[in-house]
């Protein structure tokens, strides 16, 4: 009898894992990561009116929609029931990861709020490089002596409400619109020059230069349900061995 509650014990054990699983996932897809800025921070891409430099303070960061070349990162107060800001932002490598969280910024002239420049999750070798509109690119990229992304397309910066679906109008107009890099000289360059994209990313450009590439959909959502059917079937196949168990205790008795 102990044998039988054992296995079966297992079993269920299994089958709550395989229940459990894409939640994990999908969490560590959007990686939510809350960050304090100790001073105010200017930020890049679509904002809330009047919240183009966020104040010192909590912020929620996290992954709105991801495509093979780039990423839509969203800014929230501390109980994330406000988005202030939209961002576009596009996967940069960085040789050697970290356990914690990484922000990088634009240092500015005395008196001016850094910039910031890149966010990097913990345990990963790349981070969301962001891009900036065009006008202000041109004027940290003079200020900081460093080439700096930014989108040459007409897109609208302050909103009077929150962003909160992939499908609304600007976030569509941010995953199509061309990305350029801008030198301190004001010379426009290819974000390759500025920018090295992981591994696999750079495995996967030249993948589909020859091959069509999959719906935006399916690039979108995580793979999160791939292990059920194994998972499930372990815990069958122990439920099955269990009773088989116990029959053959019951004759030997």
């Amino acid at each position: 009898m102990n044998r039988f509650t054992a296995v079966t014990t297992v079993g269920c054990m299994a089958l709550l894992g395989a229940i459990l699983t894409p939640t994990a996932k999908a969490d560590d897809w959007n990686r939510k990561t809350v960050i304090t800025f100790s001073a105010p921070v200017e930020i890049p891409g679509v904002h809330l009116a009047g919240w183009g430099v966020l104040p010192a303070g909590t912020y929620v960061f996290k992954i709105l929609d991801s495509l093979s070349d780039r990423h839509i990162v969203q800014i929230f107060n501390s109980d994330e029931t406000t988005v202030y800001a939209t961002i576009l932002a596009i996967p940069n490598y960085r040789l050697q990861a970290t356990d914690k969280t990484v922000m990088t910024f634009r240092e500015r002239s005395a008196g001016q709020p850094e910039a910031l420049r890149a966010w990097f999750y913990p345990g990963r070798n790349w981070g969301e490089e962001f891009v900036y509109g065009k006008a202000k690119a041109i004027e940290l990229a003079k200020a900081t002596n460093l080439p700096v992304l930014f989108t040459p397309a007409e897109i609208t910066l302050e909103i009077a409400a929150p962003i909160k679906s992939a499908d609304e109008p600007v976030v569509v107009a941010l995953k199509q619109a061309p990305i350029m890099a801008i030198k301190p000289t004001g010379e426009e360059v290819q974000i390759a020059e500025v920018v090295t994209p992981p591994p696999a990313q750079a495995e996967v450009a030249q993948a589909e230069v020859t091959t069509t590439p999959a719906p935006e959909a399916e690039r979108m959502l995580p793979a999160t349900a791939s292990s059920f059917p194994m998972i499930a079937l372990f815990g069958l196949l122990a439920l099955g061995g269990a009773l088989v168990l116990r029959r053959v205790e019951a004759r030997i008795q």
